[in-house]
């Protein structure tokens, strides 16, 4: 399976807007580093615990997640069963 992660260029800035793209089924992000050629990706959250996100991100080749200290252990479980 092959996932891709697509990356637009967004000016909306309110809770609203952004409630609205989530509608719509993307997923406000923030990256940082312009053209960077080494730029790091990752995602922090509570998509960072949640086991079927975390086989999504594994299949994108992110270099990070990260999430709330309580879903660690099933996040931790999760990537493991990933990289088996």
């Amino acid at each position: 399976m092959t996932n891709s992660l697509k990356a637009i260029r967004r000016e909306t800035k309110t809770a609203g807007q952004l409630k609205a793209l989530r509608t719509k089924g993307l997923i406000p992000a923030v990256l940082y580093g312009g053209k960077n050629p080494n730029l790091k990706i990752g995602i922090c959250g509570e998509h960072g615990g949640d086991p079927k996100s975390i086989e999504f991100f594994n299949d994108a080749k992110l270099d990070y997640v990260s999430c709330s200290p309580f879903r660690v252990p099933i996040a931790r479980l999760a990537a493991a069963h990933c990289n088996k």
